[in-house]
């Protein structure tokens, strides 16, 4: 009762401090954590086709940004009838992440293995294997401010379900202006003169025009049916995109994966949703205790991140192209080129800088009279994505 009371009585002045200002500000509470910080598990054991995979890796300070992985640990998978444990290899172009092909019983019960380069040794509880429904369809709808697009699907195995959504999207992007020219350094010819990009064609060089931009969910999607009638859950909003937004500039394409959870996976996924989505003033959710299902073994009230369950994933990949949808006016920002006439030296000034030539005005074959030049993200989209054709576009 009294730390009760004087939590009240502080957040009673807070709130008259506040209230004297006329404003809500942002408040960052005082987070404490070791200098390793938290061990985060991110994954979960497969029990449909393809591989089990699991990312580790530790918290940092709030606003670091930066993502600190747990590498050169030994990770294993194991079963409660059968002792033979599946060792999941780290990835060498990726570490932090292990991954393995791990045979599911679907009678027997499994858990997560995690043994530290430093020794310390962490374990999940058994989890029963569950199996993932089918995803009855990805839809969408546009609205006046935008794109939604939602997911469903339906069990009538449990009477209850609890639903764990996630997505990568990718969508095509076009730089606002060709180019086949570049400005080059060559003391020979000049500090700075115009030359063509590929001198094998002499044309537009449309890698640098064509690119695609990836990105994945920003927040936990996640309901269930415990209020409903039937274990169904029909339009869950997966996404919001704004009107005008670049996604679907040209053609965007959204690949969902659903899996199946239990109970106590949900409730500590919410409890990790108000904690990261909703925290940012004294009158949200307060940090508190994630209840997760993996445990140290030596020191069992050490804070870990994450919880391991046996359940699959099942993906469905939609396509939304800049054609369906109606008055969807993009506006990349950039301005104008600049008209530079090619006497050279070729003048670029600070302004200009960086420059690329996007086209130019030829007064005869071999004479170029002047170009135009525009910012390195107008005329190069690798600065903003990549540009390699991804295999199912």
């Amino acid at each position: 009762m009294h730390k009760l009371r004087e939590r009240a009585v502080f957040l009673l002045i807070v709130v008259s401090i506040l209230a004297a200002q006329g404003c809500r500000e942002k408040y960052v509470p005082p987070v404490t954590q070791p200098a390793t910080g938290y061990l985060v598990v991110d994954g979960f054991i497969n029990s449909g086709p393809g591989n089990t995979t699991f990312t580790l890796s530790r918290t940092t300070k709030l606003g670091n940004g930066l993502v600190q992985y747990e590498t050169k640990a030994v990770v294993s998978v194991e079963g409660k009838l059968n002792t033979t444990a599946v060792v999941l290899a780290e990835v060498a172009s990726t570490p932090g992440v292990y991954t393995a092909a791990v045979n599911i019983n679907p009678a027997d019960q499994y858990r997560l293995r995690i043994i530290t380069q430093g020794g310390k040794e962490y374990l999940s509880d058994y989890s029963a294997v569950r199996r993932t429904p089918a995803i009855d369809s990805i839809s969408w709808k546009q609205e006046t401010d935008g794109v939604y697009i939602y997911g469903s699907t339906h069990n009538t195995t449990d009477s209850i379900g609890f639903y764990y959504w996630k997505f990568d999207d990718t969508w095509e992007i076009h730089s606002q202006y060709f180019t086949r020219l570049k400005v080059f350094y060559d003391p020979v010819v000049g500090p700075h003169h115009v030359g063509y990009r590929d001198s094998a064609t002499f044309a537009d060089v449309l890698s640098l025009f064509f690119c695609w931009k990836d990105a994945s969910a920003k927040k936990i999607l996640i309901t269930s049916t415990e209020k409903l009638k039937e274990n169904r859950s029909v339009n869950f909003q997966l996404r919001h995109i704004p009107t005008g937004a670049e996604e679907l500039a040209v053609r965007y394409s959204m690949n969902a994966k659903l899996s199946y959870i239990s109970r106590e996976h949900y409730k500590s996924l919410e409890l990790l949703r108000k904690n990261t989505e909703l925290l940012g003033s004294i009158f949200d959710s307060q940090p508190s205790e994630n209840l997760g299902n993996v445990r140290s073994v030596a020191s069992p009230s050490e804070t870990v991140i994450g919880f391991v369950e046996v359940t699959e994933e099942k993906v469905q990949r939609i396509f939304i192209d800049q054609q369906q949808v109606t008055s969807w006016r993009y506006r990349s920002g950039c301005a104008l080129e600049t008209k530079i006439a090619n006497t050279p030296p070729l003048e670029i000034s600070a302004a200009h800088t960086p420059t690329q030539v996007s086209k130019f005005n030829r007064v005869s074959p071999n004479l170029i009279d002047s170009v135009f030049v525009a910012p390195t993200e107008c005329v190069v989209c690798t600065v903003r994505g990549y540009n390699v054709k991804p295999s199912f576009w």
